[in-house]
């Protein structure tokens, strides 16, 4: 059975994770722990219970803002005229060895379920990414996310 869990050093094997993008490796293996530590964003991983310290994918979260002038225009409308709270999805991952067994749509259930339980505590509008790249800027569209209108490698998913 899959569970997504709190990153935990001493559980999960972070060197044995590679999804094939240097950036997103290096993030989980050297930064992760550091960041969460310092309050710079939580790191989730998502494991198979009959192997817990392997690392099937991750992402992490933070707390952001978007200017409701980059959100499409019926956002727009109903938001005030200044910056609105969000969460950030600052990185997502899956091992490449599991890619296409729906692990990056199961790790975007499990952040957009994370932000709506946090939003009951702490107001946010929306859960916004910044896609790497046009592929994954197609993969976030598919699941929903709208780009940005200055900015369209930034995509958000309102919460509301």
């Amino acid at each position: 059975m899959l569970e997504e869990q709190t990153l935990d050093s001493e559980r999960h094997d972070r060197a044995g994770f590679a999804c094939g993008v240097p950036e997103l490796d290096e993030y989980l293996h050297r930064f992760a722990m550091q960041h969460r530590r310092k309050g710079v964003s939580n790191v989730y991983v998502l494991v198979d219970t009959m192997a817990p310290s392997v690392i099937l994918g991750y992402y992490t979260l933070s707390a952001a803002q978007v200017d409701t002038a980059d959100l499409g225009d019926s956002e727009r409308k109903k938001l005030p005229r200044y910056p609105v709270p969000c969460f950030r999805m600052g990185r997502l991952a899956c091992r490449g060895d599991r890619r296409r067994h729906g692990l990056g749509k199961l790790l975007i259930g499990c952040a957009v379920e994370r932000c709506l339980q946090a939003r009951k505590q702490v107001a946010a509008y929306a859960l916004i990414v910044d896609a790497k790249n046009l592929a994954a800027k197609g993969f976030y569209e598919h699941y929903g996310f709208t780009p940005c209108a200055d900015t369209p490698m930034m995509l958000y998913l309102p919460l509301g």
